[in-house]
């Protein structure tokens, strides 16, 4: 079997939302590293969308990298929720420490 033939007609798919991220600068700072971490999420949960609609509109023969884009899409969404509710839950504490 001539496994060239299958692995051709795959869409490549971001393996990792946050994999793009290089600080270079050391003082780089949290509000830059985040805005990237974002941008990376919503590129991979556009690809999501953009294979989404290929599917539906009959361009895509391989449903395997649409839904491996789809599910990759919705941890990265979760884990920026759940970062975010961290965030938020750790910011109310400091305001309820008294000085």
């Amino acid at each position: 079997m001539n496994i060239s033939n299958v692995t051709s007609g795959l869409i490549k798919v971001n393996q990792n939302p946050f994999q793009n991220i290089e600080v270079t600068n050391p003082k780089t700072s949290f509000a830059n590293v985040l805005q990237g971490y974002l941008e990376n999420v919503d590129n991979t949960v556009n690809q999501a969308a953009d294979l989404s609609t290929k599917v539906a509109a009959g361009e895509v023969d391989n449903i395997h990298d649409v839904m491996i884009a789809s599910q990759k899409a919705q941890l990265a969404l979760e884990l920026t929720v759940t970062i975010r509710d961290k965030a938020v839950e750790a910011y109310q504490e400091m305001m309820r420490m008294q000085i």
